[in-house]
């Protein structure tokens, strides 16, 4: 069980592994930049217009609907209007018969009517004469009636019935002999005394026509005469119209495809209603209270709708059905434009993203194939397309950048080269010094074993300087060392000037561990011993002291020698604010510390070192005094550990090599001494640095 557990939930965290990959992989920024681009292209062109179709396409539909409202009940009122206009005229008929003189008399029953009934029909017929009065009489009226027929051919017929039950018509006449005053449609007319009254079509009346119109085929309209001073009614008239008259009106209007116009009574009964209609009765319940509107209703398995309005004259309703599907005929017809548009337009925005991100998207790719392979070494110049875009700039700026490259690794290789060959030379040039420091030590115990004391002083202090000027390739050598080299070299310089020369070194000796900058001292002494010593008269005395102020050793080198005039020590002074500018400008013969002007190299290579090694703050102080001496103070940091010690600034592999091919220790003018060697503390020789 335990097992299952485990295997459930292992498979379980695969699936959400895998689920987690999905789904980083759809994030948009690890996508690749060509379904971005697509995905932007689609996202600002496609999305719109979908939005845009969709919102023409409610639009249409909202404004098509209205005006399909509209215009269908424009249509409902049109016919409302031509139902009321052949009503209002069939109302006036009434009026003018009702107004008729012989139509009078037949009210109060004192003419004759159809079927010789009525209260004055056997004295008429009594007296032969008046009955020939009365029989031209009721076919005068008779005629009267036929004219309202023959203007009107929709008129199927006129009855006009008394209170006594007389009637009179030109087309109708009575199916029995029972009163017509029984009948509904007279009672309905009494009912609405003076009123004209629409009734509809007929049904079980005992009326008929000549004709035989059936009770589908005629509309039905009454209107009660009434006497004018009692109110008492006098009558009634009825007028047939044929039902031609009513749907001659509808019959023509169409509502989409299988729509239609129906009338109807204010009950609801038909009217109106064409051979095949969509529903053979409207519900009453259904037109609600108002005089007209819009509802739908399911009828025969469909939706249809219905718009209707009432006439104010009759109480008809005149109805517009339809399905619902065909009120929106033009609204589909306008969406299958609108989605043609927005298939053509999708179809379109695809293409030009796919090609727009293709062409943005494959030299991106291509320039990334370029970089692998440059990766692997390979920084051959690839072609590149003419395109002026920011993509071509790329490309060929990243041609150029393979081209530099490739001129600096070889630069990079030919001073790889030439490093080698220098340290080869060098390493060549290191035998000298061993040589000769062979050649030194046999010297040395030669003189001794002969007794030349002098030379074997000699030849052992120069021992010693070659030893501590290499000082095993260090730049920096303890206090003490730089002591000993400038006292080896002293003895060797005594050795030349003899009571000439006199020198004092006062250091002391806590300050023998600090750490100098090497071979700093050697080329100020020997300025001074040159231009200072040699040039006055009689013996001469050079000073080398030490000391600390602050965080700074001063190291001090005064001699009391012929000194230097206010115009050569401003010169100087000149030149010591800008060394390495000064050497440039100055011819450095082989074996002079000192050029054609006078001015000093040696002093000038100092401070180019210390200023570079340590900062603006850092290196000689010049002053001297004409006759009566020179006075050159050195400023150096306090470096008790080389640990404290860091370059504070990098001018670069050019400045470097400039400063490599300035630091020249060539500075005895007449000896033309190169310091330089190293030795190690048992007295083997070791190989030093050409720093030439």
């Amino acid at each position: 069980m335990i097992i299952m557990q485990n295997d459930n939930q292992r498979r379980w965290k695969r699936i959400r592994a895998w689920l987690d990959q999905r789904m980083q992989r759809l994030r948009l920024r690890n996508m690749p930049l060509r379904y971005q681009l697509m995905l932007l292209f689609l996202l600002f062109g496609i999305v719109p217009s979908l939005g845009l179709g969709l919102l023409v396409n409610w639009t249409v539909e909202r404004i098509i609907e209205r005006q399909v409202e509209n215009h269908t009940m424009q249509l409902i009122g049109k016919v409302n209007e031509a139902l009321d206009t052949k009503m209002e005229n069939l109302q006036n008929m009434t009026y003018l018969i009702g107004f008729n003189p012989d139509i009078g008399e037949f009210w109060q029953g004192r003419t004759l009517a159809d079927g010789h009934t009525g209260t004055v029909a056997q004295s008429v017929v009594q007296d032969k004469q008046q009955g020939e009065r009365a029989q031209d009489t009721l076919y005068g009226m008779k005629q009267f009636l036929q004219g309202f027929t023959t203007l009107y051919p929709e008129i199927a017929g006129i009855l006009i019935v008394n209170e006594h039950g007389d009637y009179m018509s030109n087309e109708m006449y009575a199916r029995s002999t029972r009163s017509l005053t029984q009948e509904d449609w007279y009672k309905q007319a009494v009912q609405h005394a003076g009123i004209f009254t629409v009734l509809g079509q007929p049904s079980h009346r005992n009326v008929t026509t000549h004709v035989q119109y059936k009770d589908s085929e005629i509309v039905s309209v009454v209107r009660s005469v009434t006497d004018s001073q009692t109110g008492r009614v006098l009558g009634v008239i009825m007028i047939d119209l044929k039902l031609r008259a009513v749907s001659q009106a509808a019959r023509d209007v169409t509502l989409g495809k299988t729509g239609y116009l129906m009338v109807t009574d204010a009950k609801g009964r038909s009217v109106y209603m064409p051979d095949m209609p969509l529903i053979k009765r409207i519900p009453p319940e259904w037109f609600g209270a108002g005089d007209n509107g819009m509802f739908t209703r399911e009828a025969g398995g469909r939706e249809l709708l219905f718009m209707f309005r009432a006439s104010e004259f009759t109480g008809w309703r005149t109805v517009g059905v339809f399905p619902a599907r065909e009120s929106t005929l033009e609204v589909r017809q306008i969406q299958f434009y609108v989605v043609s548009f927005v298939f053509i337009v999708c179809l379109f925005g695809l293409t030009a993203s796919l090609r727009l991100s293709r062409s943005i998207a494959q030299p991106i790719f291509r320039l990334m194939s370029y970089m692998r392979t440059a990766e692997t070494g390979d920084l051959t110049v690839r072609q590149w397309s003419d395109r002026g875009d920011e993509i071509g700039m790329l490309g060929r700026s990243f041609n150029r950048m393979l081209a530099k490259i490739r001129r600096l690794m070889s630069l990079s290789e030919l001073r790889e080269r030439q490093k080698r060959d220098a340290e080869l030379r060098s390493l060549q040039e290191h035998i000298k010094p061993h040589f000769l420091y062979n050649t030194l030590d046999t010297i040395h115990w030669m003189a001794r074993k002969n007794g030349a004391d002098d030379v074997s002083d000699m030849v052992g202090a120069l021992s010693r300087l070659f030893r501590l000027g290499l000082s095993k390739g260090d730049d920096f050598i303890p206090l003490r060392s730089e002591m000993e080299h400038i006292s080896s070299y002293m003895q060797i310089q005594q050795t030349r000037y003899r009571d000439r020369l006199r020198w004092e070194l006062s250091v002391p000796e806590e300050l023998g561990e600090l750490f100098v900058l090497k071979l700093m001292l050697q080329p100020v002494v020997e300025n001074a011993i040159y231009h200072g010593i040699k040039a006055r008269r009689g013996p001469g005395t050079i000073g080398v002291e030490a000391r600390i102020e602050g965080d700074k050793l001063l190291l001090t080198v005064r001699d009391n020698g012929a000194g230097m005039t206010v115009e050569r020590l401003r010169e100087l002074r000149h030149l010591l604010e800008a060394p390495l500018d000064s050497m440039d400008g100055q011819q450095k013969p082989s074996g002079a510390s000192v050029n054609a002007n006078g001015r000093s190299y040696g002093m000038l290579n100092v401070q180019a070192r210390i200023r570079l090694s340590f900062g603006e703050e850092y290196g000689i102080v010049l002053d001297s005094e004409e006759g009566a001496g020179t006075c050159v103070t050195i400023i150096h940091p306090l470096l008790r550990d080389m640990t404290q010690w860091t370059k504070p600034h990098d001018k670069g592999a050019d400045q470097d090599d400039e400063i490599t091919h300035h630091r020249h220790l060539d500075n005895d003018e007449s000896d033309g001494q190169d310091p330089n060697g190293s030795d190690d503390d048992d007295g083997k020789t070791l190989p030093g640095t050409d720093r030439r």
